[in-house]
């Protein structure tokens, strides 16, 4: 009887504790899905198909449930956890020896980014993709464990591991399929992650030899006292780390691989991709926060740096994306665009631009990931119209102009364009591209130009440029301003253009394009969420802002990180015997 009340008490605590572990499920989930997935082998695709969306879509859950608990003060810290900040030591270790997951607003928020981007990108590749090569299906979990993971982890050398967990499944799902354009990018992409990688471990190595510790809580403790001698290693140590995290990130000149590496990809692929360039941004923005917040002499370094970096990088993406006519390139160029916008306000370093930038980053992604579905579905109606003999039995003779009523509009083969009926198809795929370039330009009414809107907003508030004691601030702040109106003026041109291009001149005696329900409904989907994002801009906003404020004074972090204690077993409670 007494073996079975301490089994009965070890139940009620896991149950107890239930909400702390779900902090590591977006971790384990897809995990356990890869392996499941492996196991069945590939002759079962739409068994592995099924079961991959239902892996994604139960990991959308746990996240909108993680988000709502660390937002309502009731993160799912049972293990430990103080406020907002939940803490979940997975081997059970004390901090700062063991590894740490810790869930906070923001990283909450790009947990649930992501499985918002994978289960539209598995939707849509059940159409098609999930059939074509090998191992798909199981490459796509381990690339999302290797997403939640980053987003999860507070220790340097945790983050690393998780890394290279992404990449390698980013390098199959690249190469996913055949060509030689998907063949060349991937290699270039393939070489330039393993020199970033590579410079990872460099940096990290020299922090911890200067530090002693790699758990980011810790250093944000240990490196306001490292003596003036050995400032200049750890500076070599960041510098070497954040040029690893800004090849990652997409910063000019680091980025010259991107556009050719996600206009080759696949569509599903290539719309999941859309949020890595924000994993390098997230680990800047973690642990410059944490580090060089208050640290001495070191406190803001690199900063002039990475503002100067950001504003280059948004300037590259707005000529890219006028030099451009191909739609995929336009969608990865507007990558670049809101990479060179992140990375200039976390440098800035002000939690009222932070938390719109925080806005911009998760409409601008929905969009940019929304358009890469586009792509495939646009440039598969153009090769079948052009593969579409044309029936000389529905030729209409030609008729002029005087033989309509007085007014009617007519087209450049002098028909009728009133009354002429637009194929539902052709109708979702303008209207979602019309959506798409509102998104990614920033216009009205759709939520990037929220963002865009609070950002101006913070640059101009009088406490944020026009004071002389922050007149160094004054010159980025305006140079931001004005790229930021620039870059939306040249993507409302070049996606404007293309429009008219694959759109206007759309032939109008072919037949009207195929689109799957599958494939047409993460794109409503995506589109949907961030018309959702405009109406309720306060509530989220305010969830933004407290994310913001919470980056830039990170004391509960820290603490909660530091105080955090291991779950005794059960004979160190006396239950044992």
């Amino acid at each position: 009887m007494n073996d079975f009340g301490n089994i009965a008490i070890q139940v009620a605590d896991y149950l107890g504790n239930g909400r702390a572990h779900l902090i590591v499920a977006p971790i384990l989930l897809p995990l356990v899905t890869a392996a499941f997935m492996l196991i069945l082998g590939e002759k079962r695709r739409r068994l592995k198909a099924l079961v991959n969306i239902l892996s994604t879509f139960v990991g959308l859950c746990v996240a909108l449930l993680l988000v709502y608990w660390v937002h309502h003060d009731v993160a799912p810290g049972g293990l430990a956890g103080v406020g907002a900040v939940g803490i979940y030591l997975p081997a059970n270790w004390q901090t700062p020896f063991g590894i740490v997951l810790v869930l906070d607003r923001l990283s909450a928020m790009m947990v649930l980014l992501t499985s918002i981007l994978g289960l539209g990108s598995i939707m849509f590749a059940m159409a098609q993709w999930g059939r074509t090569g090998v191992h798909f299906h199981p490459l796509f979990q381990i690339q999302l464990m290797g997403l939640s993971g980053a987003f999860l982890t507070a220790d340097l050398f945790n983050l690393f591991v998780f890394f290279e967990v992404l990449l390698c499944a980013s390098y199959g799902l690249l190469l996913h399929a055949s060509g030689g354009p998907r063949v060349r990018a991937g290699l270039h992409y393939i070489a330039i992650n393993l020199i970033a990688s590579s410079l990872f471990l460099l940096g990290a190595a020299l922090i911890y030899g200067v530090t002693g510790t790699l758990n980011m809580a810790d250093l944000a403790m240990k490196v306001r006292d490292i003596a003036e001698a050995d400032r200049g290693l750890l500076h070599a140590g960041a510098a070497i780390l954040i040029i690893a995290f800004l090849a990652k990130a997409g910063m000019w000149p680091l980025n010259f691989w991107l556009a050719p590496a996600y206009s080759a990809a696949g569509a599903p692929v290539a719309a999941l991709f859309a949020i890595m360039t924000k994993v390098g941004v997230y680990a800047v923005l973690r642990i410059w926060t944490l580090m060089f917040h208050d640290a001495g002499t070191s406190s803001g370094y690199g900063m002039n740096a990475l503002v100067a970096g950001g504003l280059a990088t948004l300037a590259f993406g707005t000529i890219g994306l006028l030099a451009t006519r191909q739609l995929g390139q336009l969608a990865s160029y507007s990558i670049i665009v809101s990479s060179g916008t992140l990375l200039t306000v976390v440098g800035i370093g002000n939690p009222a631009l932070t938390g719109g930038a925080l806005y911009y980053l998760i409409s601008s992604t929905l969009g940019v990931a929304a358009t890469f579905l586009l792509v495939e579905l646009i440039d598969r109606s153009r090769l079948d119209a052009m593969s579409t003999p044309v029936d000389e039995g529905d030729y209409v003779p030609f008729l002029t102009e005087d033989m309509y009523p007085e007014g009617t509009n007519l087209d450049e083969e002098q028909e009728a364009v009133i009354g002429r009926a637009i194929p539902a198809a052709m109708a979702f795929l303008g209207l979602s591209f019309i959506a798409c370039t509102v998104l990614i330009a920033g216009l009205p009414p759709l939520s990037s130009f929220v963002g865009k809107i609070l950002m101006l907003s913070s640059l101009l508030n009088p406490l944020g440029l026009g004071t002389p004691e922050v007149a160094p601030l004054a010159l980025r702040g305006w140079t931001l301003l004005t790229l930021l109106i620039v870059s939306g003026l040249a993507a409302t041109i070049a996606l404007s253009r293309s429009g008219i291009r694959y759109f206007w001149s759309y032939p109008a005696d072919r037949p009207a394009p195929r689109v799957r329900i599958v494939e047409g409904l993460p794109i409503g989907l995506m589109i949907a969420i961030c018309i959702v994002l405009t109406l309720r801009a306060d509530p989220v906003m305010r969830y933004l802002q407290a994310t913001a404020d919470g980056i830039y004074a990170p004391a509960d972090y820290i603490s909660s990180v530091l105080s955090s204690r291991p779950v005794p077993g059960p004979e160190l409670r006396g239950e044992g015997g």
